[in-house]
């Protein structure tokens, strides 16, 4: 769909928020074209970093289509579907083995600030902006984007962000840890591509391996399973480690597959 594009440029995907006249925010449609947008990217064996921004200059995403909403809720079928498909949405995003990177610029409002959160990382320009509203709406924020919300800022950061649903500048999110890195907005998409390209050189079984892990501990997993005991003994018979340790022994760059 024309709404939302993604583009495959190995090692990286791009995945692309395409209304900016619309401050792109986000359609039911668009919404619920993300878990097949996701599965794509997973089904790539070449692809080890996937990207999210938004067209234009004004905004990353001002969030859910507020008219499409509205039209919505006269309707309780077409609405609870819309959040159903903004639940799956970010859901199939926070789910991807690979790093995520999102790439902001303007306005990362409302469920397009969850979908930044549902991002592995946010790199932001020094232009852009940050709130939750739904205080201002007479909405309540879902549990898991509350939970992201919660593990990057912290609970009594997060109650007063969702309390107030005020403006939050680059710097401030960079100083809350709601963002990991701000950049001048001319820089963002070159310090985009030398970010994920820093990544995709790594060994994706070390990258891959340490996103699950860090999301289990996320999850409340404290002791070693044996699955997490299984990757890291594995890691040692691969054939990453093996070019890993030649290269540095070598004293070169290694070249992972």
């Amino acid at each position: 769909m024309n709404d939302i594009q993604t583009e495959f440029h190995p090692p990286l995907a791009w995945v692309t928020l395409n209304r900016p006249a619309r401050r792109n925010a986000v359609t039911a449609a668009m919404w619920a074209a993300l878990p097949d947008i996701a599965t794509q990217i997973a089904a790539n064996p070449v692809i080890r970093v996937a990207l999210v921004r938004g067209a234009g200059q004004v905004a990353f995403s001002a969030g859910a289509d507020i008219v499409e909403m509205t039209e919505n809720a006269a309707h309780p079928e077409r609405m609870r579907a819309m959040q159903q498909a903004v639940l799956e949405g970010q859901l199939a995003w926070a789910r991807l083995a690979i790093p995520t990177l999102a790439v902001i610029r303007g306005a990362c409002t409302g469920g397009g600030c969850g979908l930044a959160l549902a991002c592995d990382l946010r790199l932001a320009a020094d232009d852009s902006f940050y709130s939750v509203p739904p205080a201002r709406l007479g909405l309540v924020y879902a549990l898991d984007d509350t939970r992201r919300l919660v593990d990057l800022v912290g609970p009594a950061r997060a109650k007063e962000i969702l309390f107030t649903g005020r403006r939050i500048d680059a710097r401030e999110a960079l100083d809350l840890g709601l963002v990991n890195e701000v950049v001048p907005a001319a820089d963002l998409e070159a310090r985009a591509l030398e970010l994920a390209g820093t990544i995709a050189a790594n060994a994706s079984n070390s990258v891959t391996a340490a996103k699950h892990i860090v999301n289990l501990i996320m999850d409340g997993t404290r002791a070693e399973t044996a699955a997490t005991r299984a990757m890291f003994d594995g890691a040692f018979d691969s054939a990453q480690f093996a070019e890993g340790t030649r290269a540095f022994l070598e004293k070169r760059a290694p070249k992972f597959s």
